[in-house]
């Protein structure tokens, strides 16, 4: 039991499970806006469970996915995989026990949740593998964050509103953008390797515009959410805050200058996702 116990802490530790709060917070928004409040208790716990099994699941087969590929490469190669620390077999088997937390967790919201879950997983899971066939797998990563508004909405409602769908193409953009940058750090092994990235086929400085453009066109589209859904003084202040985070995420990398990516991947884009739930929850407090 106690070497069971050990395997799944360092599992949680490979997978990063904490950085579920990277596409969580958008979920909470989305929920919250459904709900046009707080829904009942039971709603909340449920979506917190299906999002962290949901990211636990797709990281844990990410990393079993690649792991001859991180044996490769030098940033890589002490994951716990390729290091010796766990098995595929072990990993493979929790990715399979996190699936069935998030089918369990989908099929106590509502019916419409259960009957798309399975196409979730096929985005959350297949995205290991865009990376072997094209430069726009970063995009692939997007939308399997950008599906947390859209799954929330559906989690309290049981039916989609299209309004939804365009914090969805925020949300995938936005993590899109934020994939672009984080995979320069792999730049020279992906040429190497002959492994698809928007920064091995046009190179660092193409890669940083285009990660910037798809930051500006994310910030676009919270504008047009923010009118359809009739934001107040708080959740424009937080669309704003939320583009002062984006310009400082941008700020502290450069293609000559990778040294702070960690700071700029995890920190600020962890730290952008509560900063946008916080506006818009006094948002909606403030119009009571």
């Amino acid at each position: 039991m106690a070497g069971i116990l050990s395997r799944i802490g360092t599992t949680l530790e490979m997978i990063k499970w904490e950085h579920s709060i990277f596409a969580l917070p958008f979920a909470l928004t989305a929920m919250l806006l459904a709900a046009d409040g707080l829904p009942a208790w039971r709603t909340v716990a449920w979506i917190v469970v299906a999002m962290v099994a949901a990211r636990s699941a797709a990281m844990a087969f990410n990393r079993w996915a690649d792991a001859d590929l991180d044996a490769e490469n030098p940033r890589t190669r002490t994951r716990a995989i390729p290091g010796g620390l766990l098995s595929r077999q072990f990993v493979l088997g929790f990715t399979c026990v996190a699936v069935a937390v998030f089918l369990a967790a989908a099929a106590e919201l509502n019916r419409l949740a259960l009957e798309l879950a399975p196409v979730a997983l096929v985005v959350l899971l297949g995205y290991s593998y865009l990376k072997r066939v094209t430069q726009w797998s970063h995009l692939g990563l997007g939308l399997a964050l950008g599906l947390a508004p859209a799954a929330a909405w559906i989690a309290v409602r049981g039916s989609l509103d299209p309004r939804i769908l365009v914090l969805t193409a925020a949300v995938t953009l936005w993590a899109g953008g934020f994939d672009v940058l984080y995979a320069c750090q792999d730049y020279e092994h992906d040429r190497a390797t002959g492994l698809h990235s928007l920064p091995q086929v046009s190179g660092l400085a193409a890669a940083f515009w285009t990660a910037r453009a798809m930051h500006l066109a994310m910030l676009g589209l919270l504008v047009w959410f923010g009118f359809l859904f009739g934001f107040g003084r708080a959740g424009w202040i937080g669309i704003g805050v939320v583009g002062l985070l984006l310009a400082y995420e941008h700020s502290i990398v450069s293609p000559g200058d990778l040294r702070r990516m960690n700071a700029a991947f995890f920190t600020m884009n962890g730290v952008i996702a509560m900063v946008f739930l916080g506006f818009v929850t006094a948002d909606l407090w403030m119009r009571r």
